[in-house]
C-alpha cells in the first residue's frame, strides 16, 4: 500500500467513526426504559419562561400551561421579559403569570437572563420544589407536568429531559422534515446515551430540574449552546441528566427559508464552538476518570448534524466509486445502510404517522438548502447575543 493508499485508507477508517457511533446508540435506543416505579409526590413546580419580544404568543403559551392536567395550587408560572421592547410583560401579566423585567443591554442573553433569575429572585420560588424551563412559544401535552413531577419524585433525580417534538408538522416542508429530525435528534439520542452511559444532554426547551439545584448553581452558562454547556457541568459534577419521553413539548417551527436558516446558523455555529472548547477538557476526565459518560458526552458533541454527515458520505462515496476500490465501496454501502438504519428508527421509535415518513422524501432538498448555511457559518462573525427566531403563527387576542 502506497502512501496516498494508506492516507484515503485512513480517512475512510475516521469517516466509518460517526456511523459505528449512530448504529451503537441506535440499538441502545432500543433498550431504553423510562426511569420510574416510585409515587408521584405532585411537587410543587415553578414553570419559568425566559422571554424576548414575544407579545403575540407568551398569553397563548401561559394559557397551555395552566390547561396542563395539574394541581392549579402546586403551579407557578414566572416569565422573565428580558430587554423586551413590546408589551411581552403586560401581556404574560395578563394572562396570571408572574412578570419579572430585565434590562440589561451588555449581558444580553437567554442564559445570562436565566442566572439573573435564578440568582437575584431565590425568595420567588423558595416554596417550589422544582422548575421547568420552556420556550416562549410552546404547547406542553397535557400530562407534561406530572411526568416532569413523576420523574423528580424518583430518589436520586435531580435533572430531566422531555421530549421537544414540533407543533407544526404539516405547515410546509422544513417544519415537516424538522418533525422527523426531532424523532431522531430529541428521542433516539437522547435514550441511546442515557441506556449507554447514564446521563444524556440538555435541550434548552423543556428542561426541568430540582429547585434547591438551580438555588445553588444558578445557570452558569451564556453561550447560545448553553444548554449543552450546562449539561457538562452537570457531567463534571456527577450529575445525570435523565431523558422523560412521555414528558412532551411541542414548539413552533418556521417555514420560511430565511427565517429557518438564521435559526439553524446560530444553534449549530454555537454547537461547533462548544466542541473546540470542550473537546480537551472531555478528553481529559475520560482519561482520569475512566468514565464512559464523557466519552459518550464528546461523541454526542462532534458528531456532526445529520445534513452534513449526509454531505460527507456522498464525497466518500464519489470517491469510493471513482476510484474503484471494492472495500471502500462497500464501506460507503455500509454508511447508508446505517443512516437509514438510524433515521428509520427514530420514526418506529417515536411511533410516526404516515405523513412524516412521507415528507422524508424531502430530505434532498433540506440538505441542499443547508449547504450555503455551513458556508456561511464559516465566514460569517460568531455572536452570542440573544436573537429571537421570528414567529410565523398570527397574532390572536
Amino acid at each position: 500500500m502506497n502512501t496516498m493508499d494508506a492516507i484515503l485508507a485512513t480517512l475512510f477508517i475516521l469517516l466509518t467513526l460517526p456511523a459505528a457511533y449512530l448504529l451503537l446508540v441506535t440499538v441502545a435506543a432500543y433498550l431504553f426504559n423510562k426511569e420510574e416505579g416510585h409515587e408521584n409526590r405532585f411537587l410543587n413546580i415553578g414553570v419559568l419562561i425566559p422571554a424576548h419580544n414575544e407579545e403575540e404568543g407568551i398569553a397563548r403559551t401561559i394559557r397551555n400551561v395552566q390547561a396542563c392536567d395539574y394541581p392549579a395550587n402546586r403551579l407557578d408560572i414566572y416569565v422573565i421579559a428580558d430587554n423586551c421592547t413590546d408589551g411581552t410583560a403586560d401581556a404574560a401579566r395578563n394572562a396570571g403569570a408572574t412578570v419579572l423585567e430585565r434590562t440589561d443591554a451588555v449581558n444580553r442573553g437567554k442564559g445570562q437572563a436565566l442566572d439573573w433569575f435564578l440568582k437575584e429572585h431565590q425568595p420567588l420560588y423558595r416554596g417550589t420544589d422544582a422548575i421547568t424551563i420552556i420556550d416562549a412559544d410552546v404547547a406542553p401535552d397535557n400530562g407534561y407536568l406530572r411526568e416532569i413531577s413523576l420523574s423528580l419524585s424518583q430518589p436520586g433525580i435531580q435533572t430531566v429531559q422531555a421530549y421537544n417534538g414540533v407543533s407544526n408538522p404539516r405547515a410546509g416542508w422544513r417544519p415537516g422534515l424538522i418533525d422527523a429530525a426531532f424523532n431522531v435528534f430529541n428521542h433516539l439520542r437522547m435514550a441511546g446515551p442515557y441506556r449507554l452511559s447514564g446521563t444524556c444532554v440538555l435541550k434548552g426547551n423543556g428542561m426541568a430540574f430540582r429547585a434547591d439545584l438551580l438555588q445553588r448553581t444558578g445557570w452558569p452558562c451564556h453561550s447560545i449552546v448553553e444548554d449543552m454547556e450546562f449539561s457538562l457541568r452537570l457531567l463534571q459534577e456527577g450529575i445525570s441528566v435523565h431523558y422523560n419521553p412521555d414528558a412532551i413539548i411541542r414548539s413552533e417551527m418556521v417555514t420560511s427559508g430565511k427565517n429557518a436558516s438564521s435559526q439553524r446558523s446560530r444553534w449549530e455555529g454555537g454547537r461547533f464552538a462548544l466542541v473546540r472548547r470542550m473537546t480537551w477538557p472531555l478528553l481529559r476526565h475520560f482519561f482520569s476518570t475512566g468514565r464512559s459518560s464523557y466519552l459518550t458526552a464528546l461523541a454526542e458533541l462532534a458528531i456532526p448534524p445529520l445534513s452534513m454527515l449526509v454531505l460527507i458520505y456522498a464525497v466518500g462515496t464519489i470517491a469510493a466509486l471513482l476510484l474503484g476500490n471494492p472495500l471502500w465501496q462497500i464501506i460507503a454501502a455500509t454508511w447508508w445502510t446505517i443512516l437509514v438504519i438510524y433515521v428509520a428508527s427514530g420514526q418506529i421509535q417515536r411511533k410516526a404517522p404516515p405523513a412524516t415518513w412521507a415528507i422524508l422524501l424531502a430530505a434532498p432538498f433540506y440538505i441542499l438548502w443547508k449547504i450555503p448555511i455551513y458556508a456561511a457559518m464559516i465566514l460569517r462573525k460568531k455572536s452570542a447575543s440573544w436573537v429571537r427566531t421570528t414567529r410565523e403563527h398570527k397574532k390572536t387576542a
